[in-house]
């Protein structure tokens, strides 16, 4: 089982939700964060005076997948979240060792 995070601009949430229930992928964790990578924020003016976003939000995307099922969904998330420009965001995939259910105690990807 891997692990796949993917950090997205916040107006792709809905393209990318879409993308991966096309490949038939329905769970998912979603938080908002902030952050920023080579991009280190941008100035805004407010009130006339000049200050620096530090921190940009983002959305997080988190799901827990059987090996044979991460390919499809990290092909969906790069077709649907790509703007090409600066800021895109980055894709993580991580190995699990152990999955829980805790309803039913189900182990490994029956838990998934």
């Amino acid at each position: 089982m891997k692990k796949v995070e993917a950090i997205i601009k916040p107006f792709k949430l809905e393209e990318v939700k879409d993308a991966l229930g096309d490949v038939g992928i329905e769970g998912m964790t979603v938080s908002e964060v902030k952050g920023f990578g080579r991009q280190k924020g941008h100035t805004e003016i407010y009130r006339g005076s000049e200050y620096t976003v530090d921190f940009l939000p983002k959305i997080k995307i988190e799901m827990v997948l059987p090996d044979n099922r991460v390919e499809a969904a990290v092909t969906a998330i790069v077709g649907s979240a790509k703007t090409g420009k600066i800021g895109d965001g980055k894709i993580f995939v991580t190995s699990i060792d152990e999955a829980i259910r805790i309803r039913t105690e189900e182990k490994g990807e029956l838990a998934v």
